[in-house]
């Protein structure tokens, strides 16, 4: 993979979508019951469950919440039975963690990504997701968006996340955590607006492959 290429493009897609920063809500616990909420649904459909736990975005209060309860609140993003048993594990090992996010800071990311991944519901995107804007750890979510897109402007071979996301995360040696954020995040953009119209324009994103 060319290094040169690939940061150019993103900062490009970066330039072009503009600064992102949707992940900043005052309550860090919304941002990480999203990331359960939002899988197999849309965003609209996932808001709409956030915004019937507004009154219970505490650990203390979603691990209070009986079951039952917390499946009638989050009916709307659809698989509410399964995550709301994932929302119930992910809170207990928060608090049984200590229920401060300081708490991790020392933890090594290879770690915290493994332990993350023990937890029911929380996959590859999803732990990497959670230590990008949960834990503030530089890392690279190769979603489908990332893969088809390095494929289709020839930036990379990978064809499955794991293999992408190594060969990316030697790009974050040497950027803020921020625009490690704001680089999935327009990803994530550019993905929704090619998935709307697949003839969309790429041609302004990719500097052209240097003479072999």
């Amino acid at each position: 993979m060319n290094r040169t290429r690939i940061i150019t493009t993103l900062e490009r897609l970066r330039r072009h979508y503009g600064e992102q920063r949707w992940w900043c809500q005052e309550n860090r616990l919304a941002d990480w019951v999203s990331m359960i909420l939002i899988q197999q649904t849309t965003q609209q459909n996932a808001e709409k469950a956030l915004a019937g736990l507004a009154d219970v975005l505490t650990p203390a209060a979603l691990a209070a919440l009986p079951l039952e309860a917390l499946q009638a609140r989050i009916r709307p993003a659809g698989f509410y039975k399964q995550k709301s048993v994932y929302i119930k594990e992910l809170v207990q090992w928060f608090i049984d963690k200590g229920g401060d996010l300081a708490a991790f800071t020392e933890v090594p990311t290879a770690a915290l990504r493994t332990e993350l991944l023990t937890l029911k519901g929380v996959g590859q995107e999803t732990a990497d997701a959670m230590l990008l804007y949960i834990f503030g750890r530089k890392v690279f979510i190769a979603d489908r968006y990332a893969l088809r897109l390095f494929q289709r402007l020839g930036l990379s071979t990978a064809g499955d996340y794991t293999t992408l996301r190594a060969e990316c995360m030697l790009l974050l040696d040497d950027v803020s955590l921020h625009t490690a954020q704001e680089w999935h995040a327009v990803i994530d953009e550019h993905g929704k607006a090619f998935r709307k119209n697949p003839q969309l324009d790429e041609s302004w994103l990719c500097p052209p492959a240097s003479p072999a």
